[in-house]
């Protein structure tokens, strides 16, 4: 069996800050994440750095989330 699952990016960014929100819905469990990133303001403008950056948190973090969702799964399995 094969599947393809989506997860999604919405970015917001200003001069200084980009956020990044990932969310994916599995199995009827639904997961959002927010990962934030700020350029120094004597730094020289790179959006694509700020865009990675915050991306890359967002789904760092929605990571852990599911992690920590199967885990309470596994745990419940296990104490019927």
């Amino acid at each position: 069996m094969e599947k393809d699952i989506r997860i999604n990016l919405h970015l917001e960014e200003d001069d200084t800050t980009t956020v990044a929100t990932a969310t994916l819905a599995l199995r009827g469990d639904h997961f959002e994440a927010r990962g934030t990133a700020r350029r120094n303001p004597a730094d020289a403008p790179m959006p694509i750095i700020g865009e990675e950056l915050a991306i890359a948190r967002a789904l760092q973090s929605l990571t852990v989330d599911i992690m920590d969702t199967a885990h309470d799964k596994i745990d419940r399995y296990l104490s019927v």
